[in-house]
């Protein structure tokens, strides 16, 4: 995703495509011809996560890419990537789609994204036991420690929301979990699902989601294409996977295979997150 949604994101040179670059050919009907959806895999769960034993891909991105893969037909490719390179892949045609990807002004200069979302995601917390956090004004005291990566979406948003608590900064995922777990700080904020990952590896503390909510969409990101209709019919697809429930499904077969229970994570659906 890399807007901050999980660790500190790093910031990727985008080069928007030439004219001459844009494909004038139909990728849709590319896919058809090929028999083949070839799906872009940046290792990052919940998005990506190739199981070492088996080989196999899985994740709400690989989920969602196979579920395209069924509706037209054709079989499901995993072509490895970085989320670094991910926006040069699509321009080189590497790959025909990568899924969980945030549109963001730069990278829209570069390749397309439908307008429909593919699912949401909220600012929240690993808080400690005992930590009062139905709003985020409970956690505006001096005295609540909440540990953040330094430079992402939320570090930046609860400097300017938090203007008491105490915010203390990492590098990464991993320093700031190991603070939790040392009890240097009393909550962790980063996106609900990178939550949801950090939380099964901890063994500790309770994800929430405080009140008003922040969310967020993300996207799948195509190739530019003089024909729109990939990028149309990409759209539709996501936009059927969220509504149907499948997208959740997805996730929570995901959660299940790594052992966390669905039940402790709040949904990538919106609508569900007041029955969290």
């Amino acid at each position: 995703m890399l807007t901050g949604a999980g660790a500190g994101a790093s910031l990727v040179a985008v080069t928007p495509a030439p004219a001459a670059a844009q494909q004038s050919a139909d990728t849709l009907q590319q896919v058809r011809n090929r028999g083949e959806l070839r799906i872009g895999t940046p290792p990052g769960e919940p998005w990506f996560f190739k199981d070492q034993r088996s080989g196999e891909w899985k994740g709400i991105g690989w989920g969602a890419g196979v579920a395209l893969a069924e509706e037209l037909g054709v079989k499901p490719v995993a072509v490895e990537t970085t989320w670094g390179t991910a926006v040069a892949g699509l321009q080189a045609g590497q790959f025909d789609v990568l899924f969980a990807m945030d549109a963001t002004p730069q990278r829209a200069l570069a390749v397309d994204f439908p307008v429909q979302p593919m699912f949401y995601y909220a600012l929240g917390i690993l808080a400690r036991d005992g930590l009062a956090a139905k709003s985020w004004s409970d956690l505006d005291k001096p005295d609540v420690r909440i540990g953040v990566v330094l430079g992402t979406s939320p570090d930046r948003e609860l400097t300017v929301r938090l203007t008491n608590a105490k915010l203390e900064r990492f590098p990464n995922i991993d320093e700031v979990g190991a603070a939790f777990v040392s009890g240097r700080v009393d909550a962790v904020s980063l996106f609900h699902p990178a939550l949801v990952m950090l939380r099964s590896r901890v063994k500790r503390g309770t994800v929430l989601l405080p009140d008003p909510i922040r969310a967020a969409s993300t996207s799948a990101g195509v190739r530019r294409d003089v024909d729109k209709s990939w990028r149309d019919w990409v759209g539709i697809a996501i936009q059927s996977l969220y509504e149907s429930g499948r997208i959740q499904k997805i996730y929570e077969e995901f959660l299940a295979f790594r052992g966390i229970d669905p039940k402790d994570a709040p949904a990538l659906v919106r609508e569900q997150w007041s029955r969290t």
